[in-house]
């Protein structure tokens, strides 16, 4: 008979040991982000709206919506957001995660993944009246976002192009400068 643990049972003990430390650092990351004031079990509603984020509307009422009708929606790109898209999307390019490597690049710093800088647009558009069901989506990115930077995406219909489906210049601004420019089609179905 063997003195030796099995293989088996040393694996059992590294699982164990792994599962308490993650927990542990999880818990510790918790507490810091409360104590920071920062709900880390809250999820977001449908139809919710959080005081950090800002929306114009122009006009409220699907059957009203016409050529020249806009919506905006603002909001401020965090530290939290970027590694939460890098963690939902696996996009995690160092670039958006790693400050030592982000100085080495053109870019001088870490910046925001341009597809959720983009994901401004969908919720721009998302304020839209009636059920959003979104057709196409084309962009140009023109300009970096910084994390910490706030940036708004505008949605200005076009084109009314029949059937509830509506053509509509899209941007993201970033202060002065345009960090996206595109165009989208959408079609807004009874809610």
């Amino acid at each position: 008979m063997s003195s030796e643990p099995s293989p088996s049972t040393l694996t059992d003990a590294w699982v164990r040991n792994s599962t308490y430390f993650l927990d542990s650092v999880l818990a510790a990351n918790r507490a810091t982000l409360a104590a920071l004031g920062v709900d880390t079990d809250r999820e977001v509603d449908a139809g919710e709206e959080r005081p950090e984020w800002t929306v114009e509307l122009t006009e409220e009422r699907r059957d009203a919506l016409a050529v020249g009708d806009r919506v905006a929606f603002s909001k401020r790109l965090t530290d939290d957001d970027v590694r939460a898209f890098a963690a939902a999307s696996g996009d995690t390019n160092p670039l958006h995660l790693d400050e030592e490597y982000a100085e080495s690049t053109m870019f001088g710093e870490r910046i925001a993944h341009g597809t959720l800088v983009s994901g401004l647009i969908s919720a721009a558009l998302a304020r839209l009246p009636g059920l959003v069901i979104y057709l196409s989506q084309d962009e140009e990115f023109h300009n970096p976002v910084a994390i910490g930077d706030r940036v708004t995406a505008e949605c200005e219909i076009v084109e009314d192009l029949g059937e509830n489906r509506y053509r509509l210049r899209t941007t993201v601004m970033n202060g002065d400068e345009t960090a996206i420019d595109g165009e989208a089609v959408v079609m807004l179905d009874e809610p």
